[in-house]
């Protein structure tokens, strides 16, 4: 293959290749092995569908119907580019009897439409408004992987993970939110065998592109003045946004700002040292001597004195989940959580809060019992180790591999079924904020 992103190049016999693909998906399924003629970029979505624990005999499952699902639908960004879609692709869809599909950042189809008979085909194995169909719920599939991958891709015949997918053939092409480049969803035309050509690549890609400038034409200006943004999650040096300006902070001056945006009534001195400094010995000379470097850094006019405290309010990504979390939104949660907060600290209030916002977070996935939220979780580098989460995992999703990365982890930490460890990942003891 010329180009690894084009699922048939010209010229090549479709009935062959799928026999190959056919081949290779029984092989993959039963040894684990990827043979020769697959693709690259279908070999790697197949591993991550066998570590998620979907099946080729799996099938997807709705999760949004009736009002939620209109509701989710208005909300959505991608609404507001709906008709463009349509007129763009609508035709096209219907006089060569495919579908157009528009997915989110989850892999959720949120519209479905095109020719009648093959739509009635497609229910059938719940390719509908409201499934879910991210590599983590069904495996390789093209707006699922796109949304993966974050770029666009074709999937050919049997190159689909679940074996009744397999004789369609999709091209999806992601879509970014042109302000801050987030991948707000996919777009996604689906039929038979004669998409699989690299124009229906090039076509969805087009479409896509069309539909981010139109987005960035419909966004308003951004405000001349947005509040202090902090991002601290998943990273040991936070960011600070300020006025579109954005500051990387010292690991030092991450905690501080972090502490001081949860407490805007201010903190002593002494509170501050007890909450960044396990060592008695530190003085209140080098914290002062810390925040007049943070000063210096952040600007005079954030950071106020007697006591410390921030002079604007400042949002942060761990404050976004836990507003989440108090609405009982655990999708909107998960989806804001890229990670233990600020994961490299060791002051004392930094991994309270970090093991508290991580246990609230995990303890709610386990609870709801969502196989495609614990997956979620479960593959993610925070929680492949955690016992608890995949225990959780494997009693809703008993897949081979999800039973046997269990058994891995049970034998590796040697915790008997039942009982839960003291302590994984950083995430499993909840203490009380700092106060």
């Amino acid at each position: 293959m010329t180009d690894p992103w084009v699922a048939l190049e010209p010229g090549a016999d479709p009935a062959e290749r799928v026999r190959a693909l056919r081949r290779a998906h029984e092989t993959f399924t039963t040894a684990g092995t990827v043979p020769r003629p697959v693709r690259s970029v279908v070999a790697e979505s197949w591993r991550r569908s066998a570590r998620a624990g979907v099946g080729p005999d799996g099938t997807a499952r709705v999760e949004l119907t009736d009002g939620d699902l209109g509701a989710y639908r208005a909300e959505h960004p991608l609404a507001r580019v709906m008709p463009l879609f349509r007129e763009l692709m609508g035709t096209f869809a219907a006089d060569g009897e495919h579908l157009l599909a528009v997915c989110d950042a989850h892999g959720r189809l949120l519209w479905v439409e095109g020719h009648a008979a093959t739509r009635r085909r497609a229910d059938r194995m719940n390719f509908v408004p409201g499934a879910r169909w991210s590599e983590s719920a069904v495996g390789t599939n093209a707006p699922g992987t796109a949304v993966a991958v974050g770029r666009p891709v074709q999937v050919f015949a049997a190159e689909h993970f679940i074996r009744r997918v397999q004789p369609w053939t999709c091209a999806a092409a992601p879509v970014h939110d042109p302000r801050t480049g987030r991948v707000l969803g996919a777009v996604d035309i689906t039929g038979g065998d004669g998409l699989a050509h690299p124009h229906s690549l090039g076509f969805v890609q087009a479409v896509a592109r069309a539909a981010e400038a139109q987005l960035a034409l419909l966004a308003p200006p951004p405000a001349a003045a947005e509040g202090p943004l902090l991002s601290a999650l998943g990273r040991d040096e936070a960011e600070l946004a300020v006025d579109r300006r954005r500051t990387r902070l010292s690991r030092r001056h991450s905690e501080i700002l972090v502490l001081l945006s949860r407490h805007p009534e201010g903190l002593s001195g002494d509170e501050l040292l007890c909450a960044l400094y396990a060592d008695e010995s530190v003085t209140p000379v080098t914290l002062r001597a810390e925040l007049a470097r943070m000063r210096r850094v952040v600007g005079p006019g954030l950071l106020a004195s007697r006591p410390y405290r921030l002079a604007a309010a400042v949002e942060s990504d761990a404050t976004v989940v836990e507003r989440w979390l108090e609405k009982g939104a655990l999708t909107a949660a998960v989806e804001a959580y890229t990670g233990p907060l600020l994961p490299g600290s060791q002051a004392p209030a930094i991994v309270r809060l970090r093991e508290r916002l991580a246990g609230v977070l995990r303890t709610a996935l386990i609870a709801h019992r969502d196989p495609d939220l614990l997956a979620d979780w479960a593959h993610a580098p925070w929680g492949e180790d955690d016992l608890e989460v995949w225990r959780a995992l494997a009693a809703v999703r008993p897949t081979a591999p999800v039973r046997a990365r269990l058994a891995a982890l049970e034998a590796e930490l040697a915790v008997p079924v039942g009982r839960a460890p003291a302590r994984i990942c950083g995430a499993t003891s909840v203490q009380r904020p700092l106060a």
